[in-house]
């Protein structure tokens, strides 16, 4: 820390995240007829006072009068008050204790209610500048000590030059009455503190912004709990990504940008520059053009299982990890494929259709149940073996082939080829992948390798399937019946029309693409997702990255976390290991792990080190991308 300089820092909305005198509101108006009325004139006051539009000591007044305050009102505030400690402040808690000499606590607040923040801070008593509340008999607030410069405006900058500082005096607050503490001359800098309220005025005023503790500390050229400030760096979500991870990364200290529709490649390229972390869903095309025009771009999360969507080659030759969610929508999926074997089985649509055209036909014709039927499964991997599962409990055989060595479940036996899988199967349901490879593995030859009648269902992507096929084995009998979740082409967006030879067919199901669209998925896929892309951006961690070298890693604890990207080629550990030991950095621990095409290092070094040297990990040859965590 820059021994020369003092940090003083405002306590309500910048320590905590409320406002005292309406918490105070809160709890002693609990029950009063007219406790709303009161509060939204506490609150007008507050914001006056701290726009600069009313004095603060008028303000600070005219606020007690309006409340029936007493002793006990204020302990009942204090006891819970380390509880509404700001975000970033709880996670710097060991700066504020390691450097608590040079803190000072100044606010117009109340001393009892800062009183067990700056213990749990470690600052001491003497450093808790703030107004002191006197009692009547009967123990109602009954104003403030009217000798406390603190009590009226412009106490703050008589109060901070009575302390005698000498070096910088750093001022940190959200309200107008801590501007005035840099107008007065009482500080050198002061930064508009905005994580919990931003004052057009106070931002103004300032010489910087601090949305956090963590950008304060980094502005100042000081160690803070992570290397670059959560608050400036940026995360756009296109496509409606469910909020549970925009929570999930607000609540972490991101700057969240949320877009409800698809975005093309123009246009995301404009939106790209400057947003490290991009978060899609099957939609959008992140293409060569798209990473080669992101700038800042560290991160891509695909909010669903595919990602063929993302150009994972580009992706990983920059040094941006691309993760997705393989497992979060297994449920949905699963479950709409039983639903359609069923519909399909009973012609559930068409008798539908028929029943609001005002026809009724009952009749048992070509009706058939689950139970005992074989349901043939192309594709064992997470979807395919939970269907397996619960198509055996339902009473089907169950059947399935796969590419690469699975394990069946229960009693599902493994045919050694797609022919043969055709051959026995009343049902065929298709999850594989969507690499380009696939387009139209599915097409009239395996159509007339089905059993006459069989049904076919299609949730995986639309390209697997030749349509103009499908259409002509549904259309001359040969097929039952099939049911299609994805398709070729899709819409972009909901108010776009569709179109498709099945359209119209007999018990033929169209669904639009809605096998992982259920609540409970998409809560699951942003949670999933979202913690994914938080174990990069904090600790470096890669475990379900699809395009670089998986690692997993726990926190950063004493000690500096360097983690570097580079190209799969000889000599790169060892440069950079000369670099570190030239720079004069001591090794704590050291992981290396490799792909075909990529390289990941990630080196705990000792703290204490000039920044300066970093810069030599950065001309490594080979290297991708290079950032530091402490």
């Amino acid at each position: 820390m820059n021994d020369a300089a003092t940090y003083i820092f405002d306590f309500d909305s910048t320590l905590v995240r409320i406002e005292t005198l309406e918490a105070l509101a809160d709890i002693a108006l609990a029950g009063s007829p007219d406790a709303a009325e009161v509060r939204a004139e506490i609150a007008r006051l507050t914001d006056q006072a701290m726009a600069g539009e009313v004095a603060f000591g008028e303000a600070l007044r005219r606020r007690l009068a309006l409340l029936p305050l007493t002793r006990d009102h204020v302990q009942a505030l204090a006891d819970r008050i380390l509880d509404e400690g700001t975000p970033s402040l709880r996670k710097n808690l060991a700066f504020f204790r390691a450097h608590a000499d040079r803190i000072v606590i100044l606010s117009g607040g109340f001393r009892e209610i800062i009183a067990p923040v700056a213990e749990r801070l470690g600052v001491a008593p003497d450093r808790v500048l703030a107004n002191d509340l006197l009692y009547d008999a009967e123990g109602r607030v009954a104003g403030v000590d009217p000798a406390n410069p603190l009590s009226e405006a412009g106490g703050k900058p008589a109060v901070i030059r009575a302390l005698g500082l000498t070096g910088p005096v750093v001022m940190v607050g959200d309200g107008w009455n801590d501007a005035e503490v840099k107008q007065a001359g009482a500080a050198d800098r002061f930064y508009a503190f905005t994580e919990i309220v931003r004052r057009e005025p106070v931002v103004s005023a300032a010489d910087a912004e601090a949305a956090s503790i963590d950008e304060l500390l980094h502005a100042e050229g000081l160690a803070g709990r992570w290397s670059y400030p959560r608050s400036r760096m940026r995360i756009l979500l296109l496509e409606n990504v469910h909020p549970a991870a925009v929570d999930r990364l607000e609540e972490a200290g991101y700057t969240v940008e949320t877009v409800k529709g698809a975005l093309g490649e123009d246009e995301l390229i404009e939106r790209i520059k400057g947003v490290h972390v991009l978060g899609v869903r099957s939609k959008t095309q992140v293409s060569d053009r798209v990473l080669d025009a992101a700038d800042k771009l560290m991160a891509v999360a695909a909010f669903c299982i595919g990602t063929n969507q993302i150009d994972l080659a580009a992706a990983a030759d920059r040094g941006v990890a691309v993760f997705n969610a393989p497992y979060s929508n297994t449920r949905s999926v699963v479950e709409l494929a039983v639903g359609l074997t069923i519909a399909l089985m009973r012609d559930v649509s068409d008798k539908s259709a028929a029943m609001h055209r005002g026809e009724w036909n009952k009749s048992a014709t070509g009706s058939r149940e689950l139970r005992g039927k074989t349901l043939g499964i192309v594709g064992y991997g997470a979807i395919g073996s939970q269907l397996s599962v619960l198509a055996e409990a339902l009473g089907m055989r169950v059947i399935f082939h796969d590419l690469t060595e699975r394990l069946a479940l229960g009693n599902a036996r493994r045919m050694s080829s797609l022919d043969a899988l055709l051959a026995e199967s009343d049902v065929v349901t298709l999850h594989v992948d969507g690499r380009v490879e696939n387009t139209n593995i599915f097409g009239a030859a395996q159509l007339a390798r089905m059993k006459d009648g069989a049904l076919l269902l299609n949730l995986s992507r639309g390209h697997i399937v030749d349509i103009g096929a499908l259409a002509q084995a549904l259309g001359s009998g040969r097929i039952g019946g099939a049911a299609l979740d994805v398709f070729p082409d899709e819409p972009a967006t909901n108010a776009d029309p569709f179109d498709s030879p099945l359209r119209g067919l007999k018990n033929v199901i169209l669904t639009p693409h809605i096998g992982g669209s259920t609540e409970e998925a998409q809560e699951a896929i942003g949670e999933f997702a979202a913690d994914r892309l938080l174990a990069y951006l904090n600790r470096g961690d890669t475990t379900f990255c699809v395009n670089l070298p998986n690692v997993q890693l726990a926190e950063v604890s004493g000690a500096h976390r360097l983690l570097h990207i580079h190209r799969n080629q000889p000599g790169v550990l060892a440069d950079l290991n000369r670099a570190i030991a030239g720079a004069g950095l001591n090794i704590l621990g050291q992981h290396l792990k490799t792909d075909e095409r990529t390289g990941y290092v990630i080196i705990d070094v000792e703290s204490g080190y000039d920044p300066e040297a970093l810069r030599v990990l950065r001309s490594v040859a080979g290297t991708l991308r290079f950032r530091s965590l402490y």
